[in-house]
């Protein structure tokens, strides 16, 4: 219960596969959050459960008792302390990592600055590419890993940085070294890979807000705007917002003049990259999409640009 926003962000990732960041103090529903979606993302299509079941099958890891292809999207939670080799894949005769085994699903990070910075900066040739290159004496391998990425974080080492509840008296004690050495450990280009940026603050209250949005509510939704991206599918050849680049982004976020000039404002003023910018662009094209709008109006690029939280705060 609670939390609308994050739910919100969740919904519009979910949409469009864009990948996103929970950040906020321990307790507050990320983990379980971020655990359930799975439940709002579409059914495996027949292609996409071919491709799965292959790489689980030649893994090894068929789930027990499978007789058929698997028709669920994968959800892959390894721990902080994987290695690279577990994470990308390796080994004498490479095996795939849990990037691939995370294929056409979700790979969560729990706790992202934990993992080790060498693992986190590998992951960005396969946020970028949707493959993974793994080079050998006798061979190159190449195994395919275009995945969902989810992860959560806390704001600070003890995790109570900026922790502002008049009903709790816990607060940070952690240093300014301190956090901005914890923070360091996600450098600008894997945090530029990153759509969505979100706070999860504690609630202010016990009381939660009624009309909650549950999660069939929330599937049909991303259903719907599926059916948007699939009607463009033959213009673009791209299956997700998320995965929009260049003329095929141009053509299909189309902005209105107003649109236009708030983000161009956005750009000068926030200091952000040109990758972050395409982000924030095909957000916006998914959020239209959600409140099945064809034109990309200010409030759904001012709704994407609140998105990328890291990128205001600094």
């Amino acid at each position: 219960m609670g939390q609308p926003i994050a739910k919100r962000a969740l919904l519009i990732a979910a949409a469009g596969r864009h990948n996103i960041l929970l950040s906020g103090p321990p307790g507050t529903g990320k983990t379980m959050l971020v655990r359930r979606l799975p439940g709002i993302l579409p059914d495996l299509t027949e292609q996409e459960a071919l491709e799965v079941t292959k790489i689980y099958s030649a893994a090894g890891q068929l789930p027990a008792g499978v007789s058929s292809l698997i028709r669920e999207r994968p959800f892959r939670s390894p721990h902080h302390t994987i290695s690279t080799g577990g994470l990308i894949g390796g080994g004498t005769i490479p095996k795939p990592g849990e990037v691939t085994l995370a294929h056409r699903g979700v790979l969560f990070l729990d706790e992202l600055p934990e993992f080790s910075r060498q693992a986190l900066e590998v992951l960005r040739q396969p946020l970028e590419d949707r493959f993974v290159t793994i080079a050998r004496a006798r061979a190159v391998f190449r195994f395919p890993s275009s995945f969902m990425l989810a992860a959560s974080m806390n704001p600070c080492p003890c995790g109570y940085w900026g922790h502002d509840s008049v009903t709790d008296d816990r607060s940070c004690h952690c240093t300014s070294v301190q956090i901005a050495r914890y923070r360091a450990k996600l450098s600008g280009p894997l945090l530029d890979r990153i759509d969505m940026q979100i706070e999860v603050p504690r609630p202010a209250s016990y009381d939660m807000p009624n009309g909650e949005m549950t999660t069939a509510m929330m599937r049909e939704k991303v259903a719907a705007a599926r059916e948007r991206q699939e009607a463009r599918r033959r213009m673009t050849g791209i299956d997700w917002n998320g995965d929009l680049s260049g003329a095929a982004l141009r053509r299909t976020a189309r902005l209105s003049k107003d649109s236009s000039l708030l983000l161009r404002e956005a750009f000068d003023t926030m200091g952000i990259s040109l990758r972050a910018h395409d982000r924030v662009l095909k957000l916006a094209r998914t959020i239209a999409d959600v409140e099945e709008r064809d034109t990309i109006d200010p409030e759904h690029i001012a709704e994407a640009i609140q998105y990328r939280k890291l990128d205001l705060q600094s």
